[in-house]
């Protein structure tokens, strides 16, 4: 455990090392993955914090209704007590980089309940991904539903 006015210095150096390593497209991807699987644990996990610290300010996420929210609205709704969200695993799992820019996608059948009631969604994803003062934030989410009569692929 780092004590207080030492940790500073340590988390610098640990920030410096990541960067530098995060310079590597390989280093950069395994980076991106490991951050997209931490996020997806936090979600069905609900832990708040965790969420909103992959998360930029000025997230925004376009769901599969066409329907826009911010990170406040987003990080409410997943929080929401009467939504359980089962494990998931991400099929086709992908990253492109672009730069400081990161486009992850993948596709998920996501399943759980709310209010009670049980619930599956079967859905293709792109989470972009931004690097700012060199760390990776997400920054926009866009899913595309499947229609349940056709099943993906």
């Amino acid at each position: 455990m780092f004590t207080r006015g030492k940790s500073l210095p340590v988390l610098l150096a640990l920030c410096a090392t990541l960067a530098v390593a995060a310079d590597k497209p390989a280093d950069t991807i395994a980076h991106l993955t490991q951050l997209s699987n931490n996020w997806d644990k936090a979600i069905w996990e609900k832990k708040e914090a965790a969420i909103a610290a992959n998360m930029a300010d000025d997230f925004r996420m376009i769901d599969g209704y066409g329907n826009v929210e911010d990170k406040k609205a987003f990080v409410a709704d997943i929080v929401d007590p009467q939504l359980s969200i089962n494990p998931y695993t991400v099929e086709e799992f992908d990253v492109r980089l672009f730069g400081d820019t990161a486009l992850l996608s993948g596709r998920t059948k996501m399943t759980g309940t709310h209010a009670g009631k049980p619930f599956t969604s079967n859905y293709r994803y792109i989470d972009i991904y931004v690097r700012r003062n060199g760390v990776w934030k997400i920054v926009s989410v866009q899913v595309t539903k499947f229609p349940p009569e056709r099943p993906p692929g």
